[in-house]
C-alpha cells in the first residue's frame, strides 16, 4: 500500500533543476536507497518528501495521517541543550513541555515554592494533553539508543549526536523515516548496531548513505538521482551497478547517434538549400529543433580526476614504535604496544569513537611525544595529512586561496597548472572557485582537501576519515589511486568496504589501552579477532568424574569420542544445512522482489520472522557441526 506518491514533481535552484518531472511512490515496509552524486539533489528531495520544501511544479500525495521523521545530514552544534530536550523536541510542543517538567524536577529538589509551582503548572497542562504516555516514548527511545538523558549535547561525541538525533527521529513512531548519511560520524559498533535496528523496524525507510556495507545490508530497492531523474533498480547493490552500466552504454549511443545526425544537418544548411523551399522549410525546423535538443541535453557530471605525486622513495623504516604507552589524564589510550610500519605497507586504524586512533597518527607524525617507550621515525619520508576536522581549510579564504594561495597556479607533480584547470578535475566548474570554502557543503570540502593534499609529492599518506561526505563514484577512485600508490598509508575509517579494497594489515583499538595487530581488512579482522573472555565460574564443587566404555576415569582435557546417537546426527547434518541453505536463498529472492512490501502485513512480517529464524538454525547448524567433526568417532 503506498504511504506517499509524486507525480512530475519539478524544483530547480538557479538555471540548475535538481527534480525535473519525478515520479516516485514507496510503499510501507520498503527499504529504499537513494543515491547520486554529491550536489545531485537527493538531500532537497528529503526535504520536499517531508514537506520542508516546496516544489515549483507536480504533485505531492501523502496517506491521510502519515508520520514523516527526517534525520537530516548535519549533527547538532554545541549547545546547552540536554539529550532529552533535544529528543522530545521531535514531539512539537508537547516536547517542549516535557523537557522543560524533566529539568524543573531535577530544579525542585530543595528549591523554594516558586520552584514547585512551576512544576505544578507544568504538569497539569501535560494533563491536559494526555502527555505522559508521550513521555514514556522519550524514555522508550533514549533506553533503546543507549543515551544519557542529561548529558549536554556539547559534551557529546559525534555518534551520540548522531544518535540523539535518531531518537528524536523516532519518539514520533514515524510511518516514513528519512535518513541523510546516517552512519556520518559513527563508528563501526554503532553502525553495526544501526542496522541491526533498522532491519528489525516496522516503518517505511528511505536513507541516503555512502557506506557500501550499510547499503548491501539494508536496501530491498535503489533508487538513483542522476540529472533530475529518479530511476528505481530493485534488487540488489550488485545488480544495480550492472543495469546502471547498461544504461548508461545504451545512453552513450543514443547521443552519439544523435551528434552525427545533427552534424550532417550542420553541414547540410552550410552547403545552402537547394531543394524546394517546402521541403527545405522542414528541414531547416528540425534542424532549429536539434540544436535546442542539444542545448537543453544535461550530461552527466564528470568524474574526479586523482592523482598523486609519491615523490622520492623514503627509507625502508618508516616508523617504529617500541612499547609505547600514553594516557590523557586517567584513560590510557596505549598500554605497552609495539609495531614496525615498513615502505608500502598500507594499515588501516579502527577502534570505538574516541578510542586513540588519531592520536596514535599523531604519536606517528612525532606530533606527540609518548608517556613510555620510543617512537623511532624514519628517514626521508614526505607526509601529507589529511584532518578528519578539515582543519586545513580556511573557512573564510577562497576555493582558489586554500589551493595555490592566491595565485593563478599551483605545482603539480613539479609542474605548474592553472588552479582553474586543476580544480576542475575536482569537479569545481570556474564560477565556484571563488566561492568561500564556508559555502560549501561537506563532500565539496572533502574533495578541495583532497585537492590541496595532492599537490604535494608524498612518500606517505596519512588520511583520517577520509570518505565522510563523499559520494560512491568519488570512494572507488579514491580506492583505486591508493590501490594503485607506491608509497606507504596509514588510514583511519570507519567505511568497511572502503577498508576492505584499500589496507592489507589493520591496527585495531579493544579498549582499556590494549591494541592488536590483524592481517587483511575488516572482514579479515572479524574472522580473526579473539573472542571475548569467558568469566571464570565461580568455585564450586567438583564435577563428578566421568567414567568411559571400560571403566577407566576419562582422561583430562582429553576429547570425548562421539557417542552412537552424536553420529548419526553428525550424518544428517550436511543434509539439513543444504536445505536450511536452499529455503534462506528463496525467501531472500522473495523479500527482494520489487513487490514483496506491496503484500498483507501479515505476510511480510511472517516471511521476514521465518527467514530470521532459518538463518539462526544455521548458525547453530554450523556451529554443531564444527563441535561433533572436532571430536574422535
Amino acid at each position: 500500500m503506498p504511504l506517499l506518491t509524486l507525480r512530475t514533481v519539478s524544483l530547480a535552484y538557479g538555471h540548475k533543476p535538481l527534480l525535473a518531472g519525478v515520479d516516485f511512490q514507496i510503499d510501507a515496509g520498503e527499504r529504499v536507497c537513494l543515491v547520486g552524486r554529491n550536489g545531485t539533489g537527493k538531500s532537497t528531495l528529503f526535504r520536499v518528501i517531508s514537506g520542508i520544501a516546496e516544489p515549483d511544479d507536480g504533485e505531492l500525495w501523502r496517506r491521510d495521517t502519515l508520520r514523516v521523521s527526517h534525520l537530516e545530514q548535519e549533527v547538532p552544534a554545541d549547545s546547552d541543550e540536554t539529550v532529552f530536550e533535544l529528543v522530545a523536541g521531535g514531539l512539537g510542543e508537547l516536547g517542549r513541555l516535557l523537557a522543560a517538567y524533566h529539568n524543573a524536577v531535577h530544579r525542585a529538589g530543595g528549591a523554594g515554592a516558586a520552584a514547585l509551582h512551576e512544576l505544578s503548572e507544568l504538569q497539569h497542562r501535560i494533563e491536559i494533553l494526555d502527555g505522559w504516555n508521550i513521555e514514556q516514548k522519550v524514555e522508550t527511545a533514549l533506553s533503546r539508543l543507549g543515551l544519557p538523558a542529561d548529558a549536554r549535547i556539547a559534551d557529546c561525541s559525534g555518534g551520540m549526536r548522531r544518535r540523539a538525533l535518531l531518537a528524536r527521529a523516532l519518539v514520533s513512531d514515524p510511518d516514513l523515516l528519512l535518513l541523510d548519511e546516517p552512519t556520518n560520524h559513527m563508528d563501526i559498533a554503532a553502525i553495526t548496531w544501526l542496522e541491526e535496528f533498522l532491519l528489525g523496524y516496522n516503518g517505511a525507510l528511505m536513507f541516503i548513505t555512502h557506506d557500501r556495507t550499510f547499503l548491501r545490508n539494508l536496501a530491498t530497492r535503489i533508487v538513483e538521482l542522476d540529472r533530475g531523474v529518479l530511476t528505481s533498480f530493485p534488487g540488489d547493490y550488485g545488480q544495480y551497478l550492472r543495469k546502471k552500466d547498461e544504461l548508461l552504454e545504451v545512453e552513450a549511443r543514443a547521443n552519439a547517434r544523435f551528434d552525427r545526425k545533427l552534424a550532417e544537418n550542420e553541414a547540410w544548411i552550410r552547403q545552402g538549400i537547394k531543394a524546394r523551399r517546402t521541403r527545405n522549410e522542414g528541414r531547416v525546423k528540425a534542424l532549429v529543433a536539434m540544436r535546442r535538443a542539444r542545448r537543453e541535453r544535461i550530461e552527466r557530471d564528470g568524474t574526479v580526476s586523482l592523482d598523486v605525486d609519491s615523490g622520492e622513495l623514503s627509507g625502508k623504516l618508516v616508523a617504529d614504535l617500541q612499547n609505547v604507552s600514553f594516557s590523557y589524564g586517567e584513560q590510557c589510550i596505549l598500554r605497552d604496544f609495539s609495531t614496525r610500519i615498513l615502505r608500502g605497507d598500507r594499515v588501516g586504524i579502527m577502534g570505538p569513537n574516541g578510542s586513540g586512533k588519531s592520536t596514535l597518527l599523531r604519536l606517528i607524525l612525532g606530533e606527540l611525544e609518548p608517556d613510555a617507550g620510543r617512537v623511532v621515525p624514519g628517514t626521508r619520508l614526505q607526509t601529507a595529512y589529511f584532518d578528519q576536522h578539515r582543519a586545513q581549510l580556511d573557512v573564510e579564504r577562497s576555493v582558489r586561496d586554500n589551493i595555490s594561495g592566491g595565485s593563478d597556479h599551483v605545482n603539480v607533480r613539479g609542474r605548474p597548472r592553472h588552479v582553474i584547470s586543476y580544480l576542475k578535475d575536482f569537479l569545481f566548474p570556474p564560477e565556484r572557485v571563488d566561492s568561500p570554502v564556508s559555502s560549501l557543503s561537506g563532500g565539496e570540502r572533502n574533495r578541495l582537501l583532497l585537492a590541496r593534499l595532492f599537490t604535494q609529492p608524498a612518500n606517505m599518506l596519512v588520511l583520517d576519515e577520509p570518505t565522510n561526505d563523499l559520494d560512491v563514484d568519488t570512494l572507488e577512485l579514491l580506492e583505486e589511486l591508493l590501490t594503485d600508490y607506491d608509497g606507504t598509508l596509514l588510514l583511519v575509517s570507519h567505511d568497511r568496504t572502503f577498508l576492505d579494497n584499500v589496507v592489507t594489515s589493520t591496527i585495531v583499538f579493544e579498549g582499556e589501552g590494549r591494541v592488536a595487530e590483524y592481517v587483511g581488512g575488516y572482514d579479515d579482522w572479524l574472522r580473526q579477532r579473539r573472542p571475548a573472555p569467558v568469566p571464570a565460574a565461580a568455585p564450586g564443587p567438583k564435577p563428578a568424574r566421568r567414567e568411559n566404555g571400560s571403566g577407566t576415569a576419562a582422561a583430562a582435557g582429553k576429547p570425548v569420542k562421539l557417542s552412537y546417537k552424536e553420529k548419526r546426527e553428525l550424518e544428517g547434518l550436511p543434509a539439513r544445512i543444504e536445505s536450511l541453505e536452499h529455503e534462506e536463498a528463496e525467501l531472500a529472492g522473495r523479500v527482494g522482489e520489487a513487490g514483496f512490501y506491496r503484500q498483507e502485513r501479515d505476510v511480510i512480517a511472517d516471511t521476514l520472522a521465518r527467514l530470521d529464524r532459518i538463518r539462526d538454525e544455521l548458525q547453530h547448524a554450523y556451529r554443531r557441526w564444527e563441535q561433533l567433526e572436532s571430536r574422535p568417532a
